[in-house]
């Protein structure tokens, strides 16, 4: 069901390195979405209009493109009052989370009286990719979109593939809630070449965040450059450090909870309890049977789950370390004081009721989040992802005389004559 790992055992570390080897599909599909993003910047609204019609089963116009607001009201007035509420709750607390982290402009003026700041400005224009027809997850709007408001991102275009034109009234709520300006019903590497380069219907933007298939993580990729992107997200992960004063049946629930995402998903128990290691693993077998992903998270679980039995605190702290996870849970007697040691994961959740999956949804912090051990380097989601940094530099004649020799100095060193002329000609 689980796969079992002991540190002591001959082999550990060769059995662990496999097993939190990239999980991504090994599919090359480079070449396709490179011929998709050429058509859409030669075609337009016309290449999206047949893609459309060739992998989502349904005809569009230039003018049907865009979701209109009518659409919009309807779906969201057809929304049960608790599916609103329950909308409405969690883009408050992510709404709020985000707005503390925005960052104040500063300047300062040194001792030789140079002036010298730093600006915080939002983009202009942001895209949102969100997946559509089983995969649609009105979360991953509230999440994508509302730090992109926060931080004054003034338009938000989200595009959404509505597989045979059913697309989810939910995702069309969390959209309106969010701050969206525009929403397009088309996926695919289409959508994201669409944002990119714009068409006569789609205006371009200048960063594209959002999940999506490997078409649409490749299509992100080759368009890096033209326009920011998030990260190229792998599969979904969790590792949970508990000790013997847990209830395995939640733990269970926890590891499940992140299978069920995917056959790909990663789903680690890290303890040094050899009584609750085996109590997981039977509660496991037991949980599974009454959820209707079953198949998905036991596939997941047999594959690239794994319950590791370590020797003891300092153990698990390092192969954490080791795996830089994208959640952590931290069911410890001391969560905070574990977490102090803890250098590299996506976001964490300290003590007993504090699982991942509410993280996704209402707590408030953002859950898209590095994967694949890319937490050594990378940070979850946030405002700063929306914002740019100017410095400025102002100086009198008197603080360019003090720096300036300087900097001349170093031009020269660098052979650029005309730069150490542009400061020095003006000191006299």
């Amino acid at each position: 069901m689980i796969n079992r790992l002991t540190t002591t055992d001959a082999g550990f570390d060769t059995r662990l390195d496999a097993l939190i080897a990239d999980r991504a599909s090994a599919t090359d599909v480079a070449a396709p979405v490179a011929a998709i993003i050429a058509r859409v910047r030669a075609e337009g609204d016309a290449a999206l209009i047949d893609l459309t019609t060739r992998f989502d089963r349904f005809t569009l116009t230039s003018a049907t493109l865009r979701v209109s607001t009518a659409e919009i009201d309807a779906a969201v007035d057809a929304l049960p009052q608790a599916q609103r509420a329950a909308i409405d709750l969690a883009a408050t607390r992510i709404e709020a989370f985000h707005r503390a982290q925005r960052p104040a402009d500063f300047t300062f003026t040194d001792a030789d009286g140079i002036t010298l700041g730093l600006r915080w400005g939002p983009l202009d224009a942001v895209g949102l990719y969100v997946p559509g027809g089983k995969a649609s997850y009105p979360s991953s709007v509230l999440m994508n979109a509302i730090p992109a408001r926060v931080a004054g991102v003034a338009r938000i275009a989200m595009v959404v593939p509505t597989p045979d034109g059913v697309m989810n009234p939910l995702v069309l709520a969390a959209a309106r809630r969010a701050g969206v300006s525009e929403i397009y019903r088309i996926g695919g590497a289409q959508a994201v070449a669409a944002l990119a380069y714009g068409t006569a219907t789609i205006a371009p933007v200048d960063r594209i965040v959002g999940p999506g298939n490997a078409f649409v993580a490749e299509a992100k990729r080759q368009v890096f450059g033209r326009v920011g992107i998030d990260s190229i997200a792998g599969p979904s992960e969790v590792l949970i450090i508990a000790d013997a004063d847990n209830d395995a049946h939640h733990i269970a629930l926890d590891l499940i909870a992140q299978a069920e995402h995917a056959e790909d998903s990663q789903s680690i128990l890290v303890t040094d309890s050899a009584d609750l290691a085996d109590a997981v693993a039977a509660a496991i077998g037991a949980a599974l049977q009454t959820l209707p992903r079953a198949v998905i998270a036991a596939a997941s679980l047999a594959s690239h789950g794994a319950i590791v039995l370590v020797r003891d605190r300092a153990e698990a702290v390092a192969l954490t370390n080791r795996i830089a996870p994208e959640h952590l849970q931290i069911m410890t007697a001391d969560p905070v004081g574990d977490f102090a040691e803890i250098r590299h994961a996506g976001s964490v959740f300290l003590g007993q009721y504090a699982p991942t999956a509410i993280g996704d949804y209402a707590a408030g912090p953002n859950h898209v989040l590095p994967t694949a051990g890319t937490a050594r380097f990378s940070s979850g989601l946030s405002v700063f992802d929306f914002l740019k940094r100017t410095s400025t530099t102002s100086l009198t004649r008197a603080g360019l005389a003090a720096i300036g020799p300087a900097a001349a100095i170093l031009a020269e060193a660098e052979n650029l004559a005309g730069h150490g002329r542009s400061i020095m000609d003006r000191i006299g």
